[in-house]
């Protein structure tokens, strides 16, 4: 799995206007699932995102995980991520996992995801969606299981 994480002081993701999800301080992460993640991808990747260490400390070091600081996570699945981009000027998806599986594994992350954080919020898995963030640092990570 790939993910890309952003720190925020605020996000949302709709669907036609609609806000799905939408958090204050924390995390926005855009979720790209490949042909061979499993379900032990999905536990891998929550354990990161609930426990790196992307938040300032009293002395501005990032030192802080998104449960030290309380704050939200936003999961929205981007199958996009997953894309060959190693050669010519379009990219390619046959890197990406399946829809069935993809929807399937983005699922079960968010079902982990709120079984273990009390703020959790989602996009729509395949649907048009439009993603709002204030990126706080900015910082953007790149995680991969």
């Amino acid at each position: 799995m790939k993910a890309l994480l952003q720190r925020v002081s605020s996000a949302r993701v709709e669907v036609a206007g609609e806000v799905l999800g939408a958090i204050d301080q924390g995390l926005l992460v855009l979720v790209g699932v490949e042909p061979q993640d499993d379900q032990a991808s999905c536990a891998r990747l929550l354990h990161k995102l609930l426990n790196y260490r992307v938040f300032s400390d009293e002395a501005g070091k990032m030192n802080r995980s998104l449960r030290d600081v309380g704050g939200g996570l936003l999961l929205v699945s981007q199958f996009t991520l997953a894309a060959d981009t190693r050669s010519g000027l379009r990219p390619g998806f046959s890197t990406a996992a399946p829809p069935a599986l993809g929807e399937a594994l983005f699922e079960h992350l968010l079902e982990q995801a709120r079984l273990q954080h009390p703020q959790v919020g989602s996009g729509r898995f395949g649907a048009d969606m439009q993603v709002h963030l204030v990126n706080d640092g900015p910082v953007t990570l790149l995680l991969q299981t």
